[in-house]
């Protein structure tokens, strides 16, 4: 993210109590709502609100769980109409202090299995995850209820359009593979 984060609550590991869990209640509101909306992508976001814990988990480990709730808006991809969303989705994030990292093959590399598994950083800041979370949680393609795509035909001056059934040209030998079964039906 290149803008400054418009909520921040950094947490040093070092300074992490390591028997009990550092709760928290992040709700942004006003201009900070209209700052993450911008980071996200949404015309609006109305209400945010991330709760959970940060704990130790072994000696080294860390695991972060919370409940992000949020409303969105987001422009409708067919009539760009506002489509509003609520999102209610648990978060869960585990920082390793030894994390494995992935197995290199050339060009490839394998993802791990478990995509909950981040590296532990100095700083773990439990606003920075909220955005993260709401980011992934958001439709990709919003759609109001009453929006329809209609069929379109297009085509230079002086042609005929372009039409779903021409661009499918097994669609007609289909057709005839049906009628020429039906005729050898009969001749048997």
């Amino acid at each position: 993210m290149t803008e400054p984060l418009p909520v921040s609550l950094p947490l040093r590991v070092a300074d992490l109590p390591a028997r009990k869990p550092k709760r928290f209640d992040l709700r942004p509101e006003g201009a900070d709502l209209e700052l993450v909306a911008r980071l996200v992508g949404a015309d609006a976001v109305r209400k945010l609100s991330f709760t959970g814990e940060l704990r130790a988990e072994g000696r080294h480990d860390f695991v972060l769980e919370g409940r992000l709730g949020a409303t969105v808006v987001q422009p409708c991809v067919v009539t760009l109409a506002p489509v509003t969303t609520r999102i209610e989705e648990e978060v869960f994030r585990r920082y390793l202090a030894d994390m494995p990292a992935p197995s290199d093959m050339g060009d490839e590399v394998e993802m791990p299995e478990d995509d909950s598994a981040e590296p532990l950083p100095e700083v773990i800041d439990p606003a920075a995850v909220m955005i993260e979370a709401l980011a992934l949680a958001m439709p990709l393609y919003p759609r109001a209820d009453d929006a329809a795509l209609d069929t379109a035909d297009y085509g230079p001056p002086g042609t005929a359009p372009l039409t779903d059934d021409a661009v499918k040209p097994f669609a007609g030998l289909a057709a005839l593979r049906k009628k020429l079964e039906g005729d050898g039906e009969g001749n048997a």
